[in-house]
């Protein structure tokens, strides 16, 4: 039974993927509305999308990301609004990196946490939600990330639009603006994972699924059983692992290495230990 898909959650999806009007009508009608599971279904019928894995719809806001005096803690937050006009006002911008700095000396283990953590002589959350009185629209502390390592290395976007932190091995103050290339890296490729081994295997068998299902529909492979179609599947996720793990990502600003290669060329002992990414939307 089709549901009726409404010309607003169409153009959402068009937006979203840069798929044709009609595929994203018929995928949300397969999908009975279901934004992520209509994504998959515009992606097993081989539509080339232009969806990135950690976006969604915009929305607007600030994200923050700080690091300790000793760069061995480091927070992200991001404190979401309605409208860009708000989001670009100096009064919430400082008001986003208030609420960071708070969180960085707590440190609190998750966003709840955070959210009854002190601001003057209210809560966090109380301050939050008095401001929806004095802007005039919807905001809230929407994400909350922490990385502890030897060091921990800060970035922030253009415009306060996504926060990365990088945790490394070792402490190389020296090196401070070449470990920040990573970060970069992150916000600009947006990988899933530090490595192979951190990729979920929810992930990992979702995408053997969707490419199974292209191999299905390639008339040259008519005949084929399904198992070794998936057995060709997953012969093929080397590419989807250079795609979606930091390490083994052409490296920006060089593509002549990979993002371990970069790291290594640094010092031959360092390593990644985790990262965090927040981004609005």
């Amino acid at each position: 039974m089709s549901i009726a898909v409404s010309a607003s959650d169409v153009k959402k999806l068009r937006d979203m993927t840069g798929a044709g009007m009609m595929d994203c009508k018929a995928a949300l009608a397969e999908a009975e509305g279901d934004f992520d599971k209509a994504i998959e279904v515009l992606r097993k019928k081989g539509q080339k999308l232009s969806v990135k894995r950690a976006d969604r719809e915009a929305t607007e806001g600030a994200v923050i990301a700080l690091v300790s005096d000793d760069r061995k803690r480091g927070v992200v937050v991001k404190l979401s609004s309605e409208t860009d006009f708000v989001a670009k006002n100096e009064s919430f911008v400082n008001l986003t990196r208030q609420l960071a700095e708070i969180v960085l000396k707590h440190f609190p283990a998750s966003l709840e946490e955070a959210l009854a953590l002190p601001y003057e002589n209210i809560t966090i959350g109380d301050k939050v939600t008095e401001q929806l009185g004095v802007i005039g629209e919807k905001i809230e502390l929407a994400a909350y990330e922490r990385i502890e390592a030897e060091m921990v290395v800060p970035y922030i976007h253009m415009g306060n639009k996504a926060g990365v932190l990088v945790g490394f091995s070792k402490s190389l103050p020296d090196h401070f603006e070449s470990l920040r290339s990573v970060a970069m890296q992150i916000a600009a490729m947006k990988p899933v994972a530090v490595d192979r081994d951190g990729v979920s295997q929810a992930i990992i068998d979702k995408e053997i699924e969707i490419r199974t299902d292209l191999a299905q529909n390639d008339p040259r492979n008519a005949g084929k059983p399904r198992e070794l179609l998936e057995k060709i599947a997953q012969g093929s996720l080397n590419k989807f692992f250079q795609e979606v793990t930091l390490l083994n990502q052409d490296f920006v600003k060089d593509t002549s290495k990979k993002v371990g290669e970069y790291v290594k060329s640094i010092d031959k002992e360092l390593a990644v230990t985790g990262f965090k990414h927040v981004t609005l939307g």
